[in-house]
């Protein structure tokens, strides 16, 4: 379960607070939340998960680059996620903590976040006029759910438990199994 801490912050303020703490935190709403810790399933989808964008990405030769689990993507001024992995097109300056334009968010689902993950963290994603795909992976159901910004901004899920799947922009294709890594 997640932690609160109690003063409320912007996410200027948050960024070298939460450099100074161990573990993983995040900005809901001016509140530092610390994020539980992952259990091994999470961790090993995570990893191939990252390995398959970094693969996709190289493939297509996209100016993009994949960020693992660190880079807060900044959604407003009292609310930052760190997602499980990220993509920026054309990529993030090497010294910066965070981004306001992502154009791809994963998330690995957990029981602690699942809510989180298809509610708060779906809408402030999508707030964001560069977000194009919001990627949801589930190791339980072995599923990868797809949210594509459509016409007039509304995100639509598609649901896949296997084959191939486009990203467009940036021009990237992924298998569905080597994003959720081998049965166990």
């Amino acid at each position: 379960m997640s932690q609160r801490a109690t003063k409320r912050m912007t996410i200027d303020e948050f960024i070298p607070w939460a450099e100074t703490r161990e573990g993983k935190w995040e900005l809901h709403d001016g509140e530092a939340v610390a994020m539980a810790p992952e259990r091994a399933r999470h961790s090993l989808v995570k990893a191939y998960a990252i390995a398959a964008l970094v693969g996709a990405v190289r493939r297509a030769n996209a100016p993009c680059r994949v960020y693992a689990d660190g880079l807060a993507i900044r959604v407003s001024r009292h609310r930052a996620f760190r997602p499980d992995a990220v993509v920026v097109c054309p990529g993030t300056p090497p010294e910066e903590q965070a981004t306001s334009m992502p154009l791809i968010a994963i998330e690995v689902l957990s029981a602690s976040t699942a809510s989180i993950d298809r509610g708060l963290k779906l809408d402030s994603y999508f707030s964001l006029s560069s977000l194009a795909h919001y990627l949801i992976l589930d190791p339980d159901r072995r599923t990868l759910t797809h949210y594509a910004r459509a016409a007039g901004g509304d995100a639509e899920p598609r649901i896949f438990r296997e084959g191939a799947l486009r990203l467009d922009p940036p021009g990237i294709d992924l298998e569905v199994a080597d994003m959720l890594g081998p049965a166990d």
